[in-house]
C-alpha cells in the first residue's frame, strides 16, 4: 500500500485526537448497575449489526464489477436496493410495531445474511435477488432497533435522560468506530489476505449471526402503543398536512432529501472515480479513511452544536457549500490534470487529489448528521415523527433510483456535477429555513411581549 494512504489516514486520525483530547470534561450521567448492563447489552448488538452493514458497501460495486458487469448493470443492482428500502420503509416501522421489534430485529439478520450468500453467485438474477434483500434490512435496521431500544427502556422504567447516553455511544460505536475497523478487517480480508471480493460478505453474515444469537437469547418482546396502530393512509396523510401547512418542515425534508441524495450518488461514483483506468486501490482501506473523516465532522459539530452562536441554521450553510465545493474537484482534475491512459498500477495524482476532497464531504457528511437531527428536533411535531421522517425519504429514494438508473448515460463528471448543484441549492434552502426560523422566533416575542404589556396593571 502507498504511503500516500497512510499519510491521508494518520493526518486525519492525529486531528481528530487532538479536538477530542482538547474538549473540556462534561459532566457524566449517573446511572444504574441496571441501565449499564441493559445499554451494554443494545450497544453489543447494534455494534455487530452494523459491523455486518459496514464490512459489505466498500465491495458491493467492485464485487459486481469483478462479475463482468458494466456501470450501467450495477446501476440497477443499486436501484434494486433503493428502490426495495423506500417501498418496504414506508410500512417496516408500522409491522414490527405490531408483530413485535425483537421479531423484526431478528428478520433484519435473517434477511441480510440471506443478501450476503446471493453474492456468491455471477448471476444478475441471483444478485438482483440480494439487493432487494438488503433494501428490506436496510429498512429494519434504521426502524426496529431503535424503535424496540426506546419501548424497552421505558418499559424497566430508566430515566428518560439515560435514552440520549444510549444513543450517543451507539453512534460513536456503530458509525465511527465499528466502520473503521471493518473498513480496516475488510481490507486485511480482500488485499492482505487475497481471499476475495466475497470474503467481506461471509464475514458479515457472521457477524450477523452471532447479533442474531445475542437477540433471542437475551431480547424480551415489545410492540407498539395502541395509539401507533393507525393505518398508512392515515398516518400518510397526516404527514402531508403537516409538511404542506409548515414551511419550515417542508424545507427540512428537501434540504434533507438533497443532501443524502448526493451522498448516496457518491458512494456509487467514488470508485470509478478514483480508479478510471482499473487502478488497484485498497478499498477498504479508503473506506475505513472515509469513515475517520467523518468521526472529524462529527468532533467539529459536537463544538458547534455546545455554542450558542452560530447557530445550526446558520453554520449548515457554509457546510452544504464546502461539500459542493468539494464534489466539483473531479470536474477541476479532468480539466487542469491530464488525464493517464495506462492501464491498471497504482492511483494517480489526480485520483490523490480527489481522494482529499471526497475525505472533505465524508467530513462534512459527518457535520451533517448531528445538525440535520438537532432541526429535525426543532421543527418536526413529535405526534408524527417517524411518519415526516419516512415521507423524507420517499423523495430521496426516488431521487436516487432515477440518478443510477441514468448513470449510463452520462460520464461520472457530470454526475458530479449535478450532485454539486444539488448542495448548492440545499445552501440556498439552508439561508431561506434559517430566515424563517428567524422570523417565527421574533414573532413570538413580540407577541408575548403584548401579552405581557397587557396583564400589566395601569398605575393611575
Amino acid at each position: 500500500m502507498e504511503v500516500f494512504y497512510y499519510l491521508v489516514f494518520g493526518a486525519l486520525g492525529a486531528v481528530v485526537a487532538a479536538l477530542e483530547l482538547s474538549k473540556t470534561n462534561k459532566d457524566r450521567v449517573n446511572t444504574t448497575t441496571a441501565f449499564n448492563s441493559f445499554k451494554n447489552n443494545y450497544l453489543l448488538v447494534y455494534s455487530l449489526m452494523m459491523a455486518g452493514d459496514w464490512l459489505q458497501g466498500p465491495y458491493v460495486y467492485f464485487l459486481y464489477s469483478t462479475y463482468g458487469f458494466g456501470k450501467g448493470e450495477i446501476g440497477q443492482l443499486f436501484i434494486a436496493g433503493f428502490g426495495s428500502s423506500m417501498l418496504f420503509g414506508t410500512i417496516v416501522g408500522s409491522l414490527a410495531d405490531k408483530q413485535g421489534r425483537k421479531r423484526a430485529c431478528v428478520t433484519y439478520c435473517i434477511t441480510y445474511i440471506l443478501s450476503c450468500i446471493t453474492k456468491h453467485s455471477p448471476q444478475y438474477r441471483i444478485l438482483m435477488l440480494g439487493r432487494v434483500l438488503g433494501g428490506i434490512a436496510t429498512s429494519l435496521l434504521f426502524s426496529a432497533f431503535e424503535s424496540w431500544l426506546v419501548a424497552e427502556h421505558n418499559k424497566r422504567g430508566f430515566e428518560q435522560q439515560w435514552l440520549s447516553v444510549t444513543f450517543s455511544k451507539a453512534i460513536f460505536l456503530g458509525n465511527g468506530l465499528v466502520a473503521i475497523l471493518a473498513g480496516l478487517f475488510g481490507n486485511l480480508l480482500v488485499d492482505n489476505l487475497s481471499l476475495g471480493p466475497v470474503a467481506p460478505f461471509d464475514a458479515a453474515a457472521c457477524f450477523l449471526a452471532v447479533g442474531m444469537a445475542v437477540i433471542m437469547s437475551s431480547w424480551s418482546e415489545n410492540y407498539g402503543d395502541p395509539s401507533e396502530s393507525k393505518d398508512l393512509l392515515t398516518q400518510f396523510k397526516g404527514a402531508a398536512i403537516a409538511i404542506a401547512s409548515d414551511e419550515k418542515i417542508a424545507l427540512l425534508g428537501a434540504i434533507q432529501s438533497l443532501f443524502e441524495g448526493s451522498m448516496y450518488t457518491f458512494v456509487f461514483l467514488w470508485t470509478p472515480a478514483l480508479s478510471p483506468n482499473d487502478e488497484e486501490i485498497p478499498h477498504g482501506f479508503i473506506f475505513a479513511t472515509f469513515m475517520l473523516a467523518s468521526m472529524l465532522g462529527s468532533s467539529i459539530a459536537s463544538r458547534l452544536l455546545a455554542r450558542q452562536s452560530p447557530k445550526v441554521e446558520s453554520f449548515m450553510q457554509i457546510v452544504f457549500v464546502i461539500s459542493a465545493a468539494s464534489l466539483l474537484l473531479p470536474i477541476v482534475t479532468n480539466i487542469l490534470v491530464e488525464p493517464s491512459k495506462v492501464r491498471g498500477g497504482s492511483i494517480s495524482f489526480s485520483g490523490c487529489l480527489q481522494l482529499l476532497g471526497f475525505c472533505t464531504f465524508e467530513a462534512c457528511v459527518g457535520i451533517f448528521w448531528p445538525s440535520i437531527m438537532k432541526m429535525r428536533s426543532q421543527y418536526i411535531p413529535e405526534e408524527a415523527r417517524s411518519t415526516i421522517m419516512n415521507f423524507f425519504r420517499i423523495p430521496l429514494n426516488i431521487f436516487v433510483c432515477i440518478v443510477l438508473y441514468n448513470v449510463n448515460a452520462f460520464p461520472i463528471t457530470v454526475m458530479f456535477g449535478m450532485c454539486s448543484i444539488f448542495l448548492f441549492v440545499a445552501s440556498i434552502l439552508q439561508r431561506r429555513l434559517m430566515v424563517i426560523a428567524d422570523k417565527s422566533k421574533t414573532e413570538d416575542w413580540a407577541s408575548m411581549k403584548d401579552k405581557n404589556m397587557e396583564a400589566e396593571p395601569l398605575n393611575i
